[in-house]
């Protein structure tokens, strides 16, 4: 990925995090913040989020979101855990997949709205979804692939390093912040971004 300047790095976990990538400098925001876009309302009839608002991201493609799917389909799966969820899956179980399905179309459905944001060239894809990538990046891709706007979709990338990728990204935000404006052109990039 050499002479990438434009990326960003979704984590999907219990939340949904965004670290962003424009033009070869991470976007940290005036307060540090930027990148949460998992606390962007995208559904109008959603759950309420722990921040408030109503249908953000992460309540509809987080693994917490998809474990509440399996539970509607099986009411009597409760207490289930997103890596249990991904065992019934692997072993064929139809509810499991519909279930990891549907966060797949939502992930989708949320990369739309960043990549109309910041047009990244790739996202990289961090969290557990990634044990099953194979089956549900194609469900992914293909809600990205349908752009609101005008361009190309950018690549979708796992990254296989778990939770050493995220402690990359944060530490990449952490020298940012605190380096002056004359050392930030000698800043590490992770290398998932160069």
């Amino acid at each position: 990925m050499n002479n990438v300047r434009n990326a960003a790095l979704l984590t999907v976990s219990e939340g949904i995090g965004v670290g962003i990538l424009a033009n070869g400098e991470l976007i940290t925001g005036h307060d540090g913040t930027a990148g949460e876009f998992g606390h962007i309302p995208l559904a109008s009839q959603g759950l309420l989020c722990g921040c408030g608002q109503v249908g953000c991201w992460e309540t509809v493609a987080s693994n917490s979101a998809a474990v509440r799917y399996y539970t509607e389909l099986v009411p009597v799966s409760n207490g289930l855990t997103f890596h249990e969820l991904l065992d019934l899956a692997d072993e064929g179980d139809r509810n499991a997949k519909e279930a990891l399905k549907k966060q797949a179309v939502f992930i989708g459905k949320g990369l739309r709205m960043l990549a109309c944001a910041f047009s990244p060239e790739v996202v990289l894809v961090v969290g557990d979804l990634l044990t099953v990538w194979d089956s549900y990046a194609p469900i992914i891709e293909k809600e990205l692939a349908n752009p609101l706007l005008p361009g190309t979709a950018p690549r979708l990338q796992p990254t296989f390093e778990g939770g050493l990728a995220r402690l990359r990204g944060a530490a990449a935000i952490l020298l940012q912040r605190h380096s002056s404006l004359h050392y930030r052109s000698h800043i590490s990039i992770p290398s998932e971004w160069r």
